[in-house]
């Protein structure tokens, strides 16, 4: 087993490598890119590919622990396979792991009995699961939901439920096996095990999509359709919230690897395409005006992404909870650097990016999605931004303080690897938060949603701080990616910490200013609260750092 801190960690780092592996080939074999551009063009789900990597492949056991008949792999391997997915075809990978987030309400909630049915069932037999939680009108808000479960009583006994009412946006809805189904039952929002092909339960046609179009959306009706008591997930009802919340640090980290694949992937071939296309005489890779603005900074910002997921899903295998909050920051620092990769790449292969004949347009109009689908990135700031307030209250405005002192002792320990950077920024967030406090700031909730976003960026410098002083000192986990040598990861680090620092101090400003929470009087004591001229400063050497990060990243392509 591969341990972080001497704690078991799911698989190690040879069966992890192998699953890797295996997956490429299946890809390459079953999946190539003519393949993969017609099936986004004739917008077809494929199912024996979909299949094959849950029946032939047995990807699905990563997901099931060992004692139902699975892998066991824990929250690191998941991300490792899902950014390696999300690289290869979102839409592919969203009806692969779609089956993983429909089996989640039974990991989490259900009986030992409804997991070895159930679980195992998925192990042996491949079958595909759909979630079946989001409605046309409660959309993210599962509270709001209007799908019922009468209990059915025969004799004074409850043998069943009738589901009535519709689901939407269901991924696998029209081709999957089994469903989890919330519905509001008498004792509350509860979680059901449907099998396909009951009567009263009809999928939709698929969503005329955006983008994964391969992937199979669609609407689910219910009307007067039974489920046996025996597949109430705990077999008690109302705990199907609680059911969900307990899954979405974990789902959330597995959409933010999808995020980080994806964008990877459109670099990866902006990489590639600017290192032979002559522009003036010379490549485009040795154009500042082009690796500066297209390329850098979104290797900085997928690498934060990277570190966040990285801490955290080392942290839920370490058994510290859920990290709902944590896995919210992870999926929107990921998905949006993801998000704005792909769309710099079709920049970056100008008219060719922007025709269908090349991925970078399909992976822009697929990886869209992750910012979306789990949870939109405006509702990962506010739940950012709540949850770091209330910490921000509870330690008298300590908590961010402590942590950039922390950064400060890393800084001395490793130096050049970012982090006196990133404790600049999360100094100034702590002022910047602790002015929201005096003039009560988060009435606004739009400052809310500002805030968020600055904290996950600030969070985000911070892990990436220290994940460079980890591969620096050779401290870096077996199964971890190795995509970027020390020198050149401690060269995005300090990028990005410049970057977050920039951030929090104009935006910081922008914001606090903008409610009127400070006065022109007060501008220069708060600037200097922030430490703006500190932040100023940091900027030396930004250039030159990126000059590095891009000789690096063109190591081996232009040879």
């Amino acid at each position: 087993m591969s341990t972080v801190s001497g704690v078991a960690a799911g698989l190690d780092a040879e069966t992890l490598g192998m699953i890797l592996e295996s997956i490429g080939d299946f890809a390459a074999q079953n999946l190539p890119e003519e393949r993969l551009l017609e099936l986004d063009r004739t917008h077809e789900f494929p199912e024996d590919a979909v299949r094959g990597m849950c029946g032939e492949l047995g990807v699905q056991l990563l997901f099931i622990p060992e004692e139902y008949g699975g892998m066991g792999g824990g929250a690191f391997d998941v991300y490792r396979v899902c950014e390696l997915m999300g690289g290869l075809d979102l839409a592919i990978a969203t009806g692969v792991l779609a089956t993983f987030l429909g089996s989640d309400p039974i990991l989490f909630g259900g009986t030992e009995e409804q997991k070895a049915k159930w679980l195992g069932r998925i192990a042996e037999e491949g079958l595909l699961m759909a979630y079946g939680a989001t409605e046309p009108e409660a959309g993210s808000d599962l509270g709001a939901l209007r799908t019922t479960a009468t209990p059915v009583d025969e004799g004074g006994e409850i043998t069943g439920y009738r589901i009535n009412g519709a689901k939407m946006w269901i991924s696998n809805g029209g081709y999957a096996d089994l469903y989890s189904v919330l519905a509001l039952a008498p004792g509350g929002p509860t979680w059901f095990v449907m099998e396909a092909g009951q009567e009263g339960f009809e999928p939709g046609k698929p969503e005329d999509k955006h983008g994964i179009r391969a992937s199979n959306t669609a609407a689910l009706s219910f009307e007067d359709v039974f489920i046996p008591v025996e597949n109430v997930v705990g077999k008690v009802e109302g705990q199907g919230l609680v059911q969900a919340q307990l899954v979405f640090g974990y789902t959330r980290l597995m959409v933010a690897a999808f995020g980080l694949g994806a964008g990877w992937a459109a670099v990866d071939r902006a990489l590639r395409y600017s290192a032979t296309r002559i522009q003036g005489g010379s490549p485009l890779s040795r154009k500042q005006g082009y690796t500066h603005k297209l390329i850098v900074p979104h290797v900085c910002r997928l690498e934060a992404g990277r570190a966040y997921i990285e801490e955290t899903a080392f942290r839920i295998d370490s058994g510290e909870g859920t990290l709902n909050t944590e896995g919210a920051i992870a999926k929107y620092l990921a998905t949006e650097a993801g998000n704005m990769a792909a769309d710099a790449a079709i920049q970056a292969l100008g008219g060719y990016g922007y025709v269908r004949e090349y991925m970078v347009e399909k992976i822009k109009r697929d990886v869209r999605i992750t910012t979306i689908y789990e949870g939109t990135s405006e509702i990962m700031e506010m739940t950012i931004a709540r949850d770091r307030w209330q910490n921000h209250l509870k330690t008298r405005g300590q908590h961010y303080h402590d942590a950039a002192a922390a950064l400060e002792t890393l800084e001395s320990a490793s130096p050049g690897v970012g982090a006196g950077i990133a404790a600049l920024a999360t100094h100034a967030l702590a002022e910047l938060l602790e002015r929201a406090r005096v003039q009560r700031l988060t009435r606004h909730q739009h400052v809310l949603f500002k805030l968020g976003e600055i904290i996950a960026w600030v969070e985000g410098a911070g892990a990436l701080a220290r994940r460079a002083a980890r591969v620096a000192g050779g401290e870096l986990d077996d199964k971890a990616d190795r995509r970027l040598a020390p020198e050149a990861l401690a060269a995005a680090s300090r990028i990005f910490a410049r970057e977050a620092a920039a951030k929090v101090g104009g935006e910081g400003i922008r914001i606090a200013m903008g409610a009127d929470g400070v006065t022109p009087a007060e501008r220069a004591a708060f600037e200097a609260s922030l430490g703006l001229a500190a932040i100023h400063d940091a900027q030396a050497g930004l250039l030159a750092d990126a000059d590095a990060l891009t000789t690096a990243l063109y190591q081996g392509i232009e040879d």
